[in-house]
């Protein structure tokens, strides 16, 4: 009778074991996927208008996020703006130095940005002054 208790006890061992590693490697496998998802880029390309304002903001995350008056716009609109998340602080900085002038702002829009990249999906990744 022990004998039987003790291979019944061996094999439910190696079945949680196996399932342990299956949800392991299975979550691993998600995490990955949905890493992938939330950070693929689905467009690329530039803007240009005028800076007129960019922020440091974020209570947990700190963010750098900028807005476009968009080039030909003559009244200020919401279709007139673009919002955008600056990618690191040395962008940050070359847009505090642009503020107020003609730029051009080159970026990737990313599927679902994390919220630690910014509170858009649009993230510039370079900047330019315009001619």
């Amino acid at each position: 009778m022990s004998v039987q208790l003790d291979q019944v006890k061996q094999k439910a061992r190696r079945v949680f074991r196996i399932t342990m590693w299956s949800a392991l490697v299975a979550g691993l496998l998600f995490a990955a996927g949905y890493y992938i998802y939330r950070t693929y880029t689905i467009s690329e390309g530039s803007r240009t208008g005028i800076l007129y304002k960019v922020s440091k903001k974020g209570v947990m995350f700190k963010t750098y996020e900028g807005q476009l008056l968009l080039a030909g716009s003559v009244m200020m609109t919401q279709q007139s703006t673009w919002d955008f998340s600056a990618q690191n602080g040395k962008v940050y900085e070359d847009l505090q130095k642009l503020e107020g002038k003609t730029i051009k702002c080159h970026y990737r829009q990313k599927v679902d940005a994390f919220t630690w990249q910014g509170d858009t999906d649009y993230i510039v990744y370079k900047v330019e002054l315009a001619q």
